[in-house]
């Protein structure tokens, strides 16, 4: 009912930045917060931020807070992801996800998926 397809990811170096984007397309009207989620070889996914489309409330998992940033665009059905300061270890695979609820930092309450786009930050 709702397709998402991530790009921006690529290769950085410490300290460097990406901008992430995520395209909502289908039935986007059903779609109540659109978050982020990233997971690391040999990790669980985890929660990195999330936007309420009505509204635009905001989440940050700590790892992020005061780095990234989460933004939308209502006319273009999507959804940013402003990293700044990059680490190694936010090196992963980083998804966007909907949910038909309020933003929720586990992701067994996302119902659509991205296939992902790999970020990876060198020393």
């Amino acid at each position: 009912q709702v397709q998402l397809v991530e790009s921006g990811g690529g290769l950085v170096q410490a300290g460097g930045s990406l901008r992430l984007s995520c395209a909502t397309s289908g039935r986007t009207f059903i779609v109540s917060t659109t978050g982020w989620f990233r997971q690391a070889p040999g990790k669980e996914r985890e929660f990195v931020a999330a936007i309420r489309w009505t509204g635009g409330g905001t989440a940050y998992a700590d790892s992020g807070e005061g780095r990234f940033t989460v933004s939308r665009d209502n006319a273009e059905n999507t959804v940013y992801l402003q990293m700044n300061n990059l680490q190694p270890e936010d090196t992963a695979v980083y998804y966007c996800a909907a949910s038909r609820i309020a933003a929720l930092t586990q992701p067994q309450y996302y119902d659509y998926w991205g296939p992902g786009t790999q970020v990876t930050v060198s020393s």
